[in-house]
């Protein structure tokens, strides 16, 4: 008789349904898909989803939990799980779509993408994911809330741009979108100085905040950010993972000499990273040597000034993430000390 190794249920989620696929890998190492139901995304459903797992799992191996990261809505299911002990591990979604292309299977469907995420769980070792510090997840909240009063206020600004221009602007028009954008600005300051509050009360935050915006082109905003959407690189294990993860990682198509596909970012990873990363990256570029450098050798390469600018981004990024791994601040005099250094030498 077969022996059970290892145990995986799959689910895609969606904003009212679970659907969810059991699999296992057996002793001669060969993958079963045995069992497939949908439940409810609610406390009832999960509940049902749990009872029903455990009458069909053997209970002497611990089941993981695998899902993809669909905005919010796999959260509730998510925090469950971490809080009640359970194996849980939370893929992005453009790991599982190319895990996708590989199989045979040609139709797409809440049940198969289901199977797809539980066979991508029993062939891979995945880490647990943990649900993020409250601390991370307040700040989360609220550069996330910031983004989009910024947003609705520059959408403001253009009809009141718009209105201004006419012929003959209507004036009660023009003090109502004044008046939008005077109060779009006072819920700014107010996010801005829940930010500050937060900060102020967490040190080893404060100290973690101050080593990356020692960075050129990185203030305190970008910085919480980067912490919050990564939450504090609890779960990043390496520089190449976290520009996966921010979808600055690059994607290319070649096939021998026939098919040569344009490089490219994937842009399959956390949007709110890659937006925090433009403006630094512009700035990075104008005031320090070592990313004027980046800069200038991709542009002379390709002649493609977006492509510059996008490594810059990677680039910055990455030394956030290693300075607050190392606990350190950024030095920005390297490549002088470097040159002096080999000059000296030679």
């Amino acid at each position: 008789m077969k022996k059970v190794l290892k145990q995986v249920l799959g689910v895609d989620v969606a904003q009212k349904e679970l659907v969810v696929t059991l699999g296992r890998t057996m002793d001669d190492f060969s993958i079963e898909l045995y069992a497939h139901k949908v439940f409810r995304n609610s406390e009832t459903g999960i509940k049902a989803l749990l009872d029903w797992a455990v009458k069909l799992t053997d209970s002497s191996i611990k089941v993981r939990y695998v899902m993809e990261a669909t905005g919010v809505y796999h959260q509730k299911f998510a925090y469950h799980l971490d809080e009640n002990g359970y194996d849980v591990s939370i893929i992005l979604p453009n790991k599982i779509s190319n895990y996708m292309r590989t199989l045979d299977n040609k139709t797409i469907t809440d049940k198969t993408c289901s199977m797809a995420i539980a066979q991508f769980g029993l062939e891979r070792k995945l880490d647990n994911w943990h649900r993020p510090k409250n601390i991370y997840r307040s700040l989360q909240q609220l550069t996330r809330e910031r983004d989009q009063i910024v947003n609705e206020r520059s959408m403001v600004k253009n009809q009141l741009h718009a209105e201004q221009s006419e012929a003959h602007p209507h004036a009660n028009s023009v003090n109502r979108l004044n008046a939008r954008i005077s109060f779009l600005n006072g819920q700014e300051k107010e996010i801005k100085g829940d930010i500050t509050e937060i900060i102020r009360q967490d040190s080893e935050l404060h100290a973690q905040i101050r080593n990356m915006a020692t960075l050129t082109g990185i203030g305190e905003l970008t910085a919480v950010i980067v912490l919050a959407e990564t939450n504090g690189f609890e779960l990043i294990r390496s520089k190449k993972q976290l520009t996966s993860y921010a979808g600055l990682d690059v994607r290319e198509k070649q096939s021998g000499t026939s098919v040569k596909g344009k490089p490219c970012i994937s842009k399959k990873g956390n949007r709110s990273l890659r937006k925090a990363m433009y403006l630094p990256a512009l700035s990075a570029v104008k005031w320090d040597e070592r990313f004027k450098g980046i800069y200038a050798r991709i542009v002379s390469k390709h002649g493609i000034k977006m492509k510059g600018l996008v490594a810059v981004q990677r680039k910055l990024l990455e030394m956030m993430y290693t300075l607050n791994k190392n606990k350190t601040a950024y030095d920005n005099q390297y490549l002088l000390k470097e040159n002096s250094v080999q000059t000296q030498i030679a």
